[in-house]
């Protein structure tokens, strides 16, 4: 066959070669079934959710064995499993006699509708959902549990999308590049490979075109992916590649430019394993430590105390280091069973974030108390951010009940409302971090999930570039710090940009930080602000990148 070159988003660096390995089919149903006899419904009800604690269980276990934004996706797609809305559904349907298989595909088809409809953060849960689907229907049919499959040599991954439940536990070993038919730069099967080091890209048309066991050369910068590629000018590049991934692997050092201009790199964490991970390595401190895992995996709101355990754990690896906390981000696609948060048509523009503690503060002041009383204990110096922050209102509200509690406020840019008002809410922050995993999904009206609006929700647009520097130069006039904590800290290209803009810490994945130190390493100051003219100018993210990359790599 001859060679086949197909286009898609990079979004983890790196090239990978090898035969493509595609996941095994998931469960079909198909027919019309017997109606359960009326006898025999509480029995089908208990069957199915037996089935669902299965499924949750082995999801929470695959949870602890993770770490990172890992473990807290998986958490929450075992939340999803047991959520009682859809239980509901389902027990209504058994109710009326349908069997637990049907009426679990039949109930999970109408969620995924509303989820699609809704948009946003909540249309990228529907592969999460269907892989619920899968998994507890397979369970109820006595079947394998569906999954990507174990390769024996070093494969390329390729699939339509992959459930977090996949991404999390793949052996980058084995599975040495992953190229997806849907999703985005920011989609959790991105975050997660980007996580685990595995080069990446998404959204490639024609993929499906491409069988189980074609030889594939992804390269995860510049998102190419070929197909039959000359071996020996494959094997090149993937040992120019693993070259230079080695030697950024082995940097190690404070994060500055090549002429000494200092830029903080942070990690980001969601547990006490990820800090020490990454206080092991090359992370100054942590520059987002994500709070929903203890209360997504409660089914009831943790005490103060219990809190305080989880959060010390996170900063004792890092006393007498910086340790950015950032407030309760749930709602939207992350659930809070006792929280009672309504219904809404579209989730992601809806009560999260910030807005949660506005209609209860009880929760907020209970949750400071705790990251108050472990940032006593531990040393640690400890700033607090919320999340979903969008008037100056709302920043005061916040910041003067970070400050009765002695901690440092702060506030996520991730709407372009932030961004516009940066220099009055840094008035009444001390600090302000940029999300730009929702800060480019909100600016570009972008579903984060939609395969077609892939180049959108790419961080490298000149839009999104703008708004960073627009607050960039507002911390500059206010003298305070402008961090950025999105996937677009841990593109080291892309890093050097935000850096040129005035950017003065980077917090990423803890396996990400020796590539960005050893990237901005290599670069004077004046290298980076000529690379960040460089996108600003372009009209696209292509030719961002492209102009970027060109005055880095002459540097």
């Amino acid at each position: 066959m001859g060679t086949t070159t197909l286009h898609g988003t990079p979004v983890v660096p790196g090239t990978g070669y090898g035969p493509a390995v595609r996941p095994a089919p998931r469960p079909t149903v198909s027919g019309v079934a017997a109606e359960v006899p009326e006898a025999r419904r509480d029995a089908e009800r208990e069957r199915f959710h037996d089935a669902v604690g299965a499924v949750a269980e082995r999801l929470d276990d695959r949870a602890r064995r993770a770490t990172g934004q890992a473990a807290e996706v998986l958490t929450t797609t075992a939340v999803m499993a047991q959520d009682p809305t859809l239980a509901g559904a389902v027990d209504t349907a058994i109710g009326a006699g349908t069997p637990a298989v049907q009426a679990v595909v039949a109930a999970t088809q109408e969620f995924t509708r509303m989820f699609a409809a809704a948009g946003g953060l909540m249309a990228e849960r529907v592969t999460d959902l269907e892989d619920i689907r899968d998994r507890v229907v397979s369970e109820l049919l006595g079947l394998p549990e569906p999954g990507v499959p174990a390769p024996e040599v070093p494969s390329v991954l390729l699939a339509d999308d992959l459930a977090p439940a996949d991404t999390a536990l793949l052996d980058p070993a084995f599975v040495v590049a992953l190229a997806t038919r849907l999703g985005g730069p920011t989609s959790h099967t991105a975050i997660i490979a980007r996580q685990l080091g595995i080069p990446c890209v998404v959204a490639v048309a024609g993929l499906d075109d491409i069988q189980a066991g074609t030889p594939v050369l992804v390269d995860g910068e510049t998102g190419t992916l070929v197909a039959n590629p000359d071996d020996a000018d494959a094997q090149q590049q993937v040992g120019a590649a693993g070259e230079r991934a080695a030697e950024a692997a082995r940097w190690r050092g404070t994060g500055q430019t090549a002429d000494g201009h200092a830029v903080e790199l942070l990690a980001n964490v969601a547990d006490g394993a990820a800090a020490r991970e990454a206080a092991a390595g090359v992370a100054q401190g942590v520059g987002l430590f994500r709070t929903e895992l203890g209360f997504l995996s409660a089914s009831s709101e943790p005490s103060v105390k219990q809190q305080a355990a989880i959060y010390g754990q996170v900063m004792e690896p890092f006393a007498d280091a910086k340790v950015v906390v950032r407030t309760l981000d749930a709602g939207s696609d992350k659930p809070l069973v006792y929280a009672g948060l309504p219904e809404e048509a579209n989730p992601a523009l809806g009560v999260r974030g910030l807005r949660i503690a506005l209609d209860d503060p009880g929760i907020l002041d209970r949750q400071l108390d705790a990251i108050a009383a472990a940032a006593e204990h531990s040393g640690s110096n400890v700033w607090v951010m919320a999340p979903m922050v969008a008037t100056v209102a709302e920043a005061s509200f916040f910041a003067e009940r970070v400050r009765e509690r002695g901690l440092v406020p702060g506030v996520m840019i991730e709407v372009p409302a932030a961004a516009l008002l940066a220099d009055a809410l840094l008035e009444v922050v001390d600090f302000v971090s940029l999300g730009t995993n929702d800060l480019t999904q909100y600016t570009m009206a972008a579903d984060r999930l939609s395969p077609s609006l892939a180049v959108l929700s790419d961080p490298w647009q000149p839009a999104v570039l703008a708004l960073v520097k627009m607050t960039a130069e507002a911390g500059v006039r206010a003298g305070k710090p402008v961090g950025v904590c999105g996937e677009a800290a841990a593109d080291p290209l892309l890093a050097a940009v935000l850096v040129g803009l005035g950017v003065t810490s980077l917090s990423a994945a803890a396996a990400a930080l020796p590539a960005v130190g050893a990237r901005l390493a290599g670069v004077s100051l004046a290298g980076c602000q000529e690379a960040a003219r460089a996108a600003l100018a372009a009209t696209d993210p292509v030719e961002a990148r492209e102009a970027a990359r060109a005055v880095v790599d002459a540097a």
